[in-house]
């Protein structure tokens, strides 16, 4: 969750919406991390876990590595998870963003919020300061 918390502070840094992801192993090796880029990318579909997905490269093996992102999956990300066969995602906080918990859980997806005040409060103080761009992310 370290390195998802980092990426969320470095989309922060270059002015964009402050969600970050990672990707790794049971044996706690880091694969792959990434940030939200829609802002810096202009684009509609860079969410952090997608970019965290497409930094790792074409795989076979997901059915074994966690997925740590620092906010709820949206139903996009929900379906990168489900398409390649994640079966366990770790979020910081689903307080700003209750996200696609339901359709992740109903695809047998272990899935777990730790609560992190530090993600909920990251993501918190960025939604006040910018809510149009907020709602342009989550599609409201």
């Amino acid at each position: 969750m370290a390195a998802a918390i980092e990426e969320a502070r470095v989309s922060l840094e270059q002015g964009g919406i402050p969600i970050g992801a990672a990707l790794g192993d049971a044996a706690g090796n880091l694969l792959g991390r990434g940030h939200n880029q829609r802002v810096q990318q202009g684009s509609q579909v860079l969410h952090a876990e997608i970019d965290c997905l497409a930094g790792v490269g074409r795989r076979s093996d997901f059915a074994d590595k966690i997925l740590y992102s620092t906010l709820m999956p949206c139903y996009m990300c929900a379906g990168a998870v489900i398409q390649f066969g994640i079966r366990k995602v770790v979020v910081g906080e689903s307080r700003n963003f209750s996200g696609a918990a339901s359709l992740l859980r109903d695809h047998n997806v272990d899935l777990i919020d730790l609560d992190l005040p530090e993600c909920a409060h990251l993501l918190a103080d960025f939604i006040a300061d910018n809510p149009g761009l907020w709602s342009e992310d989550i599609g409201t």
